[in-house]
């Protein structure tokens, strides 16, 4: 109920959403609508790309895919010869060993960066399968792989249940392409590009095995692998042809129907998961329960439940020296897009050797240092009217007893002003305001619909906070 009434507000605001986003399709199921809401004050998430590209250290799956595209580029002995290339890449499950393996490290810095969620990738494009598929040989715990020997080699039942002990919920990555199915890029063809390489039309048995295919893989994730909350799907060149967006250019290259019934999909994991989020991504409609703006923050508030997903470096996947975004980046980021409304998913890929890059861990920590001082500003908010100013971003709790005022910083230390003037923004009479990781209440007053807060010189000397402060506003 409490989804309904702040999906119908923000439509009454914001009827005219970003253009650049298809109309949202919202769910009629009691317990999806229940589950979105939960979802929604999670707030913060974490991603991971995992597979046996992270060995090469390049861009996942992509560099298999014929496409003359900046992230498809080929490098090393094989580049120039596109078919050893494949050869050799797909080899590469026989020397996939990641001995560090320990998600529970991951767990650890995860929830003490206040992060709530996680999804993990369960197969990339490239069809190798994170998990013990019955499905295909081309997986982590076959036999040509060395980590099927340890105790620990389905890694994605070991991610999920170290992340759901801990609280989490648990989200599934999986690619609905699959660049190395017999069924999906037919060897009789080369693949042309991204999509499948013969007409499903005119091969209806062979589309028809690889929807089984893709059926059974997520049946297994969805009912062997304990709780499940979001079954989240990539590859959107997959999708019937009529849902095909020609506005939207990487969508003019799909020229055939590869409609896998998705109805049949989200029934079946749906009776198995109970209130599962189901995110089709790009293909709007009954089963893309939120967005996922990629790489991108809305400048704007959207009407709808969305989530951005962005990553920690510059790569999806693992990249030796890979270039981190600041703790101060990352802070001010998951601030704006909260305070539109939003989720952040944020990405870090593990290596070869099954963990992190150390700075990934050292940014999580730095990042947890600002959100145990701050995380009820952020965890379970909403948005708050005139939403932002300059620097200034606003939230509010669900019962609207509380307001938030963030104050962002254009450096790592904060320089509190000797007053700060909350733009339009009128605080409710008799309201408290203080700011967050010091007691003291602070004067204030609303003229001309601004409200004015001072700082007190001792406050401003004594208060040591990075990336943004966070005033609270208790209504009375």
């Amino acid at each position: 109920m409490r989804f309904l009434i702040v999906v119908a507000a923000f439509c009454a605001c914001f009827i005219s959403a970003n253009a650049q986003h298809k109309k949202y399709v919202p769910p009629t199921d009691t317990p999806v609508l229940n589950s979105i809401a939960r979802w929604q004050d999670m707030k913060f998430g974490l991603f991971m790309h995992w597979g046996t590209y992270s060995q090469w250290g390049i861009v996942e799956s992509w560099s298999i895919c014929p496409e003359d595209e900046g992230w498809t580029q080929r490098k090393g002995p094989h580049a120039n010869n596109y078919f050893e290339y494949v050869k050799a890449y797909e080899n590469l499950q026989t020397t996939f060993n990641p001995v560090d393996f320990n998600p529970q490290k991951w767990v650890d810095a995860a929830k003490d960066a206040g992060m709530k969620y996680m999804i993990f990738t369960t197969k990339h494009h490239d069809g190798f399968s994170m998990f013990d598929t019955h499905q295909t040989d081309y997986k982590i715990t076959d036999s040509k792989t060395p980590f099927s020997k340890n105790p620990r080699s389905n890694v994605t039942k070991e991610i999920f249940n170290a992340f759901r002990n801990d609280g989490f919920a648990i989200g599934a990555y999986f690619s609905k392409p699959d660049w190395h199915s017999n069924d999906y890029w037919w060897r009789y063809f080369p693949p042309k590009d991204r999509n499948v390489n013969y007409d499903p039309a005119k091969y209806p048995e062979r589309w028809e095995s690889f929807k089984n295919f893709t059926y059974n893989q997520i049946k297994e994730l969805m009912s062997e692998y304990g709780k499940v909350d979001i079954l989240w799907l990539d590859g959107g060149w997959v999708r019937p042809l009529s849902s095909v967006d020609t506005s939207v250019e990487w969508q003019r290259g799909i020229k055939t129907d590869q409609d896998i019934d998705m109805k049949r999909i989200a029934e079946m994991a749906r009776s198995y998961q109970r209130g599962l989020l189901i995110v089709d991504r790009t293909v709007t409609g009954p089963y893309e329960n939120y967005t996922t703006p990629e790489q991108e923050v809305p400048h704007e508030l959207l009407p709808y439940p969305w989530e951005s997903c962005i990553t920690m470096g510059n790569s999806w996947s693992f990249v030796p020296n890979d270039q981190y975004k600041s703790s101060r980046h990352i802070v001010q980021m998951l601030i704006q897009i909260v305070a539109r409304g939003g989720n952040l998913l944020l990405n870090i890929g593990p290596g070869p050797n099954g963990d992190w890059d150390p700075v990934a861990y050292e940014r999580l920590k730095e990042i947890g240092s600002w959100m145990k001082i701050n995380g009820g500003a952020i965890h379970g908010s909403k948005p708050l009217a005139p939403y932002e100013s300059d620097n200034v971003y606003y939230t509010q709790t669900h019962d609207e007893k509380t307001q938030y005022a963030f104050f962002l910083s254009e450096k790592d230390e904060v320089e509190l002003p000797a007053q700060l003037v909350l733009q339009k923004f009128a605080a409710p009479a008799k309201a408290g305001i203080n700011l967050l990781g010091n007691a003291k209440n602070l004067k204030w007053k609303t003229v001309n619909g601004n409200t004015t807060i001072e700082i007190p010189a001792q406050i401003r000397k004594a208060w040591k906070g990075k990336y943004a402060a966070v005033f609270s506003i208790a209504v009375k």
